[in-house]
């Protein structure tokens, strides 16, 4: 019996071997390999998928892959553990269909754009925006005739955005505050976007004896503001791209969906400078006297935020322009970064790219950069709360943007792809 049950166990280990040889390369294939990749039409791109496997590819007629001849392309066995290099002469779309011991097991989708360039900033600025609605903070609770009272408690949650009340829209804290006055003690029916999805929920008001109005037992917010870094700006079109991440609220730690927003001149007052296990940090003033505002804040993505400079501000901008790199372009090695920190002045600091983690998904944090600029280390030891956004540039291409600190090492932090920052514009 005991030599049966251990032939058993025997055969189901290797069945579960074999399986997993088989099948390791097609998920590799799948999950490790990019679903798109951008190239700029009419010049040569490298890829380096540095996967152990070989793929043929069916033929593009607008694809062309160095050293790939007609015949010897359509039925090739390509290593893609080495780099791949890729062109289309013209803009446009096209897919590479890759099979594995003739199985298809991903299509690739590849598009050329246009040559793209862009001014890198580097530019503190003020940041306010105004959310989509009132977003709850907290629940409480209140007096009622001797007895405490949540009339909220089980109907709202923390980081519910609360966007209309018997059908009329709330845009800021005073909206709810007059609908709750205006209820009359009647039940109030809310539209409310929990977790991206749309709920209708009813609550009613109850009287408040120590501040003798009717309340709902909710803290809300209806705006935020703080500094960043505005990372490049289209000299055509205005569009800009800052922070490299989003703007999510402090109490919540959730992405806040905003109804608008503005970026305005600001100026660095105080820097702290960053230590093992606790972030340094830019003090700037914002100045909201007029002319000041240089922007509007369209989108606010997990991978930055974006809109359109004014024309007063980009007739002023007077950087050079330099082209976009896509993520395989990015390597290890040297770089710099553009950080305005005294005197309103940008500077150009140096950097080590670390790592490079191309189609990572985590697309804020593609590479590690180390600030290895002894001026730089100076001033802000490193990494600090506010250089979210400070360009990063390498072989004088816009290749990214720095978006966190390691807190145990502020001198090494992520940096993101401009490639995604790029396609995040219009989302």
């Amino acid at each position: 019996m005991k030599n049966k049950k251990k032939g058993f166990f025997l055969k189901s280990s290797m069945v579960f071997i074999l399986g997993l040889l088989i099948s390791s390369p097609f998920i590799i294939s799948y999950y490790y390999l990019p679903g798109e990749v951008k190239l700029i039409a009419g010049r040569e791109h490298v890829f380096n998928f540095d996967i152990p496997l070989y793929a043929s590819i069916l033929k593009s007629e607008t694809l062309t892959i160095k050293g790939m001849d007609d015949d010897h392309f359509k039925k090739s066995s390509i290593p893609l553990n080495r780099p791949l290099y890729v062109s289309m002469e013209e803009e446009g779309e096209t897919d590479i269909k890759l099979s594995l011991l003739g199985i298809p097991v991903k299509t690739v989708s590849v598009q050329a754009i246009k040559d793209r360039q862009v001014i890198p900033c580097g530019k503190i600025v003020g940041i306010k925006v105004d959310t989509q609605g009132l977003l709850v903070l907290g629940i409480g609770q209140f007096e009622k005739a001797g007895r405490m009272v949540s009339p909220a408690k089980g109907i709202l949650e923390v980081g519910d955005m609360i966007l209309t009340c018997n059908g009329t829209p709330l845009e800021i804290k005073e909206d709810l505050k007059d609908a709750i006055e205006a209820s009359q003690n009647q039940p109030m029916k809310l539209k409310v976007m929990r977790e991206g999805k749309m709920h209708e929920v009813q609550v009613q008001p109850i009287y408040c004896d120590s501040e003798g109005v009717y309340k709902l037992g909710v803290w809300i917010r209806d705006s935020t503001q703080g500094i960043g870094t505005l990372t490049y700006v289209d000299p055509e079109t205005g569009v800009f791209g800052a922070l490299g991440h989003g703007i999510t609220d402090v109490d919540t730690k959730k992405l806040m969906p905003i109804r608008e927003g503005t970026i305005i001149s600001a100026t660095v007052t105080n820097i702290k400078k960053g230590q093992k296990g606790t972030p340094g940090e830019i003090s700037g003033t914002i100045h909201y006297d007029g002319g000041s505002i240089i922007g509007e804040v369209e989108n606010n993505t997990a991978i930055g935020i974006y809109g359109v400079l004014s024309a007063e501000a980009l007739h002023h901008l007077d950087a050079q322009k330099v082209p976009i790199a896509f993520q395989d372009e990015v390597h290890e090695g040297k770089a710099s970064i553009l950080v305005d920190l005294r005197d309103g002045i940008i500077k150009e600091y140096g950097v080590t790219i670390q790592k490079v983690s191309r189609y990572s998904n985590e697309p804020a944090k593609g590479m590690v950069i180390k600030i290895t600029d002894e001026e730089l280390l100076r001033l802000t030891n490193g990494i600090v709360q506010g250089m979210s956004g400070s360009p990063i540039l390498q072989d004088g291409k816009l290749i990214g943007a720095v978006t966190h600190v390691f807190v145990q090492d502020p001198t090494r932090g992520y940096g993101i792809f401009i490639e995604n920052m790029i396609n995040n514009e219009k989302k």
